[in-house]
């Protein structure tokens, strides 16, 4: 037979007898002694066999699924190297099956008969009920090396580096301050502890030309990650936060390792963070003073741009998100006052939209758009309608062979429950498509009714809330994008006087009435 290989392993401190080449090697043997000829192999490390989110599993599954599939069984060392779930172990295998494929475990040599899949049945549950065991006892693992005082992650934090200590007969992972950086750190908690904001600290580490622990700028997210961070001060908390710890109280350890910045600095860092954090609002009302939020675009770096008060509140700005976290070295975009940057669009749409001329020739293009909804569902009515008649007659057919004796009845069973299936399936399709066409009463507009709304629409635009507005807006606005002295609206339909959905014009045309 033309058959594959499938090798898997968990870790690098799992299935060490059990590696990547050995499993190859006994699997090219097994196929060498018995005739068959390997056309693929597929190799997932350090994977995990409880879930299918493995990529050469997947690969593996998807060639399967072919119609004509290049191999004609799969190979593998133990069937927990194809999964340790039993959901999964039984669905893929049944799609195997269905395709004709075989699959084979070189050490657990089962026959395809019922007592043959009993036994597999009762192999997998065994793996399951291992790999669940196993997980348990990594996390009591951790949680006992935590306990202890010992670094459980993989990636040490921004100033610290893994280093390896004795413990008993065991080597342990604990971390110890990387000195060249150091001095970065104590400097951060230094001037957060000062009162120095963190956009303040972010432009002076950019401006000394020191690196971000990601090796980009520095901003006020990866900031307000170290100061946040107690492992500064020495100690160790983990766990609370994910599966089965989550029932778990945290592990706090103070002095697991040598602390970076002394405990009262830390904790006059976190007092000053504290003093500067915003109050937490619903985002509806903390965005609800600026109506093109969502809208503009910096079109330097792609950020948003926001909202911005300055003056305690007297002049309000768009400002670009990078440049308002990082600072202007990282983003030199301009700010843009807010009241007439939101005249100038509301003026906009209500000179390409709510005119009499402009609503007319809108309403009919909705219309056109509904015409065409209506014909889609119809047309699609009719398609699955015959495909009904298609299968009701396949199913009078094999009604027909079980009444004459023509096929054993217990072989067309499974075949007649097919075909039910997908007769209830178009027919749930129907009456789906046609709830749509109730619910949405596809009918056309009268441009006259439209028309009698046009002063009350304008005054909606002006006097609604902000969030009605900018819904309001959303409709016809698709974004805002500002890039050198230049305003660029897109619109979501062709609006401007020459039917296009773009419309570009210069930054002080639109706001030389704002303050600087």
């Amino acid at each position: 037979m033309r058959v594959a290989l499938y090798t898997r392993v968990s870790s690098e401190k799992q299935d060490v007898d059990l590696s990547i080449s050995a499993q190859i090697k006994a699997l090219r043997e097994y196929a060498s002694k018995h005739g068959h000829t390997v056309v693929k192999e597929f190799v997932d490390e350090a994977e995990s066999g409880r879930t299918v989110a493995r990529p050469a599993f997947r690969h593996m599954i998807s060639l399967a699924r072919l119609k004509d599939p290049p191999f004609e069984a799969i190979l593998v060392w133990k069937l927990s190297r194809f999964a340790r779930s039993r959901e999964d172990s039984i669905i893929y295998k049944s799609l195997l099956r269905k395709q004709g494929i075989q699959l084979i475990s070189i050490n657990e040599p089962i026959e395809d008969s019922p007592m043959g899949r009993l036994l597999e049945g009762i192999i997998e549950v065994i793996d399951e009920f291992y790999s669940a065991n196993l997980a348990e006892d990594v996390v009591r693992g951790m949680r006992e090396n935590a306990t202890r005082g010992y670094f459980n992650g993989s990636r040490p934090p921004y100033g610290y580096a893994r280093t390896s200590v004795k413990d008993g007969e065991k080597m342990r992972t604990t971390l110890e301050p990387v000195s060249t950086v150091m001095p970065v750190v104590r400097r951060i908690f230094t001037e957060c502890a000062e009162g120095v904001g963190l956009k303040e600290i972010a432009k002076g580490l950019n401006r000394d030309g020191i690196a971000a622990p990601a090796g980009g700028r520095w901003g006020k997210q990866s900031l307000h990650k170290i100061l946040t961070n107690e492992v500064y001060a020495g100690c160790l908390v983990w766990g609370g936060r994910t599966c089965d710890e989550s029932r778990l109280q945290p592990i706090r350890k103070e002095g697991a390792w040598s602390a970076i910045v002394e405990k009262e600095l830390f904790d006059r860092a976190q007092l000053n963070l504290s003093d500067r954090a915003p109050r937490v609002t619903h985002p509806r009302v903390t965005a609800s003073h600026y109506l093109l939020s969502g809208l503009i675009y910096c079109g330097k770096c792609g950020a948003a741009y926001i909202g911005y008060g300055a003056k305690s509140g007297r002049y309000h700005y768009y400002v670009c998100g990078t440049g308002y976290s990082k600072g202007r070295e990282a983003c030199p975009s301009q700010h843009l006052p807010r009241d007439p940057l939101e005249s100038f669009v509301v003026d906009r749409i209500k000179g390409y939209v709510l005119t009499e001329a402009n609503l007319t020739k809108l309403v009919h293009l909705v219309n056109e758009e509904m015409d065409g909804a209506l014909r889609e569902h119809r047309e699609r009515l009719k398609a699955i309608d015959a495909e009904i008649d298609h299968w009701q007659s396949r199913l009078e057919r094999l009604y027909d062979f079980v009444e004459t004796r023509a096929v054993e009845p217990a072989r067309m069973a499974e075949r007649i429950t097919t075909v039910q299936d997908k007769i209830e399936a178009l027919r749930k399709a129907r009456m789906e498509i046609e709830e749509v066409m109730r619910s949405r009463r596809i009918e056309p507009i009268d441009p006259k009714m439209v028309l009698h709304y046009v002063e009350d629409l304008k005054g909606s635009l002006e006097e609604s809330t902000v969030f009605e507005r900018r819904s309001f807006l959303r409709s016809f606005v698709e974004s805002i994008v500002v890039n050198d002295g230049t305003i660029t609206l897109n619109y979501t339909l062709p609006l401007p006087p020459d039917d296009t959905k773009h419309e570009s014009l210069s930054v002080l045309g639109i706001v030389n009435n704002g303050r600087p």
